[in-house]
């Protein structure tokens, strides 16, 4: 049997050593207990770890060296993600003190906000928060109402109704004395699109600022250790260095001014620098399916239920089948994820590291981590209550965690952006990519592209089906089948979204009504499109390992993954001929006797995460 520290090594990835780290730090603090504190308890509790916290090096390593950071942008969030096997609670607040309110003085300021502010946000004597969600428009950043005035040397933010109140925010109604707010900036009569600013919101004594309304949103489903709250600014005046001026800024003579013309350019590229906290939750809900996943097979292998015929012997729960088909999939997706993750975290940490900004590269970065962080937190929504289910009774029990884990990881498949919202992102990436292959050409060049493209893609197709319409044992295993199947459903619903879309579009239809008619086919090209990269990192690693017991280890898993996830959207498969009724129900059959085989690796696949024994005690 491979021992797991050998899958670990594998799993760790780039920031091996920095897991290692961590770990051991995690596994020797004490666990504070979170059964039966109320609400005001366990802010309490979770604001005393966050200084105790901000004591070790973990909220320095994304800031810049000068202002007393390490600089390792992909390391905090590997730091984050780790947090995720505790108390959420506590990784939420970590992350909006120092991912999102840090992170937007960072990545949106200069160097007076540097200055001024990121040795205090990194030792936490200037507690904060992000205050861009507005009531009554989540989603919608653009259209924000919160308004920042210039007039005489200052800003004036005023809240204009309460649907524009600042909801939700993490860190507001209890600890934070600073909030950076998104508003609409403007001078005289132009509004030059939504900025951040840094307002006070509390005194010393933690008294609200003159101006400042502060409420609280009471108990919440999860994550009850955050003190979410919210703002209203009603003619707040703030010095006008406050304005966070990277991408734009007013002189003294009060002219706007700013390096990017377009308002819209400029609203999108302040966002995308702002990807640190998407790709985070994305890492911290793995790191939660993880637990779960690890809690529930150790408890398979331990509890027995029902005997074998003519035996005394109790059969245990991890022998069903059935119960391996509730576990093992998701096990195997949830080491896809940690690879398609490790990808992400190594982008964002080439982006953002390097000397000049990449606008394409920061492009497919923003794309990736919306596309990851929606299957991510699905996938552990999904896991956790199956993980709950499987346990039984018992898993309904407090001192499990699972229920705790329910709890808390549901909002992320809503916040740092709604998952709905962010596979549309992904497929509009798509189809700007799609589009701009033809931006330039003549009309001629167009028609023999499209042309050379459909030859193409009739030959691809061909090829394609070589490999989709071989159907024995071996080839279900095959990776360049499974590749190959990925690739053309991804490709196939990608052009017929763009056939649909400008078919409607040369029509009198309302551009709305279009998108909107269209939109389950949107977020499927989105699906698609995450799908084909979650197998290509997996694959990936498994190629680069070098031990070979655990290679083909792996191979069995990613196998699993790619055939289950094959089995699931088979209907797509078999309702555009890419797989037939014979072969689909040997994808079924392949499923379970993949399930059988990495049965007896369940324990040494969950143990190989490497958590703390002390966050799986039961």
């Amino acid at each position: 049997m491979i021992e797991p520290a050998r899958i670990t090594e594998v799993l760790d990835g780039r920031w091996r050593d920095l897991r290692r780290e961590l770990r051991e730090r995690m596994t020797d603090a004490k666990l504070a207990d979170t059964l039966g504190l109320d609400v005001e308890a366990h802010r309490a509790q979770v604001f005393d770890q966050l200084k105790e916290l901000a004591r070790t090096r973990h909220p320095r390593l994304g800031f810049d060296p000068a202002y007393g950071g390490e600089g390792d942008v992909g390391g905090s969030v590997v730091a984050f993600q780790l947090l995720g096997y505790g108390d959420l609670s506590l990784m939420v607040k970590a992350g909006v003190q120092w991912g999102l309110f840090g992170g937007a003085i960072q990545m949106l300021g200069t160097e007076r906000h540097h200055e001024k502010y990121l040795p205090g946000v990194m030792s936490l004597d200037l507690p904060g928060c992000f205050a861009m969600t507005e009531s009554g428009h989540g989603s919608d950043v653009q259209h924000l109402r919160t308004t920042a005035r210039y007039e005489a040397g200052e800003f004036i933010v005023d809240t204009p109704d309460d649907d524009a109140r600042k909801d939700y925010i993490g860190n507001a109604a209890r600890d934070g004395r600073l909030a950076v707010v998104f508003a609409q900036l403007i001078v005289g009569d132009r509004s030059y699109g939504v900025h951040a600013f840094v307002v006070p919101i509390r005194d010393d004594e933690g008294r609200p600022m003159p101006g400042v309304r502060i409420a609280d949103c009471g108990p919440k489903a999860g994550l009850n250790g955050v003190d979410n709250g919210r703002l209203w600014f009603d003619g707040v005046r703030i010095p006008k260095e406050n304005l966070l001026n990277r991408y734009g800024d007013v002189t003294d003579e009060g002219t706007y001014v700013s390096p990017i013309e377009s308002d819209s350019r400029r609203f999108f590229t302040m966002l995308g620098t702002l990807v640190r906290g998407r790709i985070s939750v994305a890492g911290s809900a793995n790191s939660a399916a993880q637990r779960a996943l690890t809690i529930t097979v150790h408890r398979a292998e331990s509890r027995r239920q029902f005997r074998r015929p003519d035996s005394d012997t109790e059969i245990q729960l991890m022998d069903y089948l059935a119960h391996q088909r509730k576990l093992l999939p998701a096990l195997a997706k949830t080491y896809a994820l940690n690879f398609a993750q490790d990808e992400l975290v190594s982008m964002l940490h080439d982006v953002q590291s390097a000397p000049e900004p990449d606008p394409i590269a920061q492009r497919r970065l923003e794309s990736r981590a919306a596309g990851i962080k929606a299957v991510a937190t699905w996938h552990a929504t999904s896991t956790i209550q199956t993980a709950r289910e499987a346990c039984g009774g018992a898993g309904y029990l407090a001192d499990s965690t699972l229920p705790a884990l329910k709890a808390d990881t549901d909002v992320f498949t809503t916040f740092e952006g709604d998952n709905t919202v962010l596979l549309q992102l992904v497929a509009k990436g798509l189809l700007t990519d799609y589009r701009d292959n033809f931006a330039d050409l003549s009309p001629l060049a167009t028609a023999r592209l499209v042309a050379e493209q459909l030859m193409g893609a009739v030959l691809e197709r061909i090829a394609a089906r070589q490999v989709i319409g071989r159907f024995d044992d071996d080839d279900l295993r095959s990776r360049a089948w499974h590749r190959s199947l990925f690739e053309d459903r991804e490709q196939h619903v990608l052009a017929g979204l763009a056939r649909r879309l400008r078919a409607a579009a040369s029509s009198d239809a309302d551009p709305f009504d279009v998108f909107n008619d269209a939109q389950d086919h949107v977020l499927l090209a989105g699906r698609a499109h995450i799908d084909r990269l979650i197998l290509d990192a997996f694959a990936a690693a498994v190629e680069k390992c070098q031990d070979e017991e655990v290679r083909a280890l792996l191979e069995q898993v990613c196998d699993l993954y790619a055939l289950s996830a094959i089995e699931q959207d088979r209907a797509w498969f078999l309702e555009h001929g890419r797989i037939t009724a014979s072969g689909a129900k040997k994808v079924v059959a392949e499923v379970n006797a993949l399930c059988k085989a990495l049965r007896p690796h369940a324990r040494t696949l969950v143990d190989a995460f490497g958590i703390p024994e002390q966050y799986l005690a039961w």
